[in-house]
């Protein structure tokens, strides 16, 4: 869905016994290196790779830093998606700084870090408190009218 020209990986063992992870374009015989997909590409098959995996090989924490990083909106989407699907199963802690990855999610999914002198805070949002807001904006939208925080001051 996120590369609709993939078709399949082709595996290569190299002469120091390392895996290169080629692969081929749907209706082609021609075999690419990892270095021909693109940054989004990469990282969408890495955290599906990651986020796929089954429940009981899931690490107990997952930790990702914006990775909406070079993904195509679309991408964004099915990504945000496999992250909720996982947090079923494991803890997830994501942090971004993207409006569309955080419409992707619940109020109550996310906790804001605000900046105060030298320290960290945590808030967890609450979706009574924003029910307004929600009611005419996306959570998104929200954050990036500074309503929620985690913004600049």
């Amino acid at each position: 869905m996120i590369a609709p020209f993939f078709d399949d990986f082709v595996l290569e063992l190299d002469t120091s016994h390392h895996v290169i992870l080629n692969w081929q374009e749907k209706d082609s015989d021609r075999v690419f290196g990892p270095h021909q997909f693109s940054d989004g590409t990469l990282r969408a098959i890495c955290l599906t790779t990651l986020l796929l995996q089954p429940e009981d090989k899931l690490p107990e924490l997952i930790v990702v830093d914006e990775p909406e990083l070079g993904l195509h909106p679309y991408a964004l989407n099915v990504v945000a998606g496999l992250f909720s699907k996982a947090s079923l199963h494991t803890q997830v802690l994501i942090s971004t700084q993207s409006s569309s990855f955080l419409d992707n999610f619940e109020p109550e999914d996310v906790i804001v870090v605000n900046r105060e002198g030298k320290e960290s805070q945590f808030k967890r949002l609450n979706p009574t408190q924003l029910e307004a807001w929600l009611d005419e904006y996306s959570l998104g939208e929200v954050w990036e009218k500074n309503i929620i925080g985690g913004g600049p001051h």
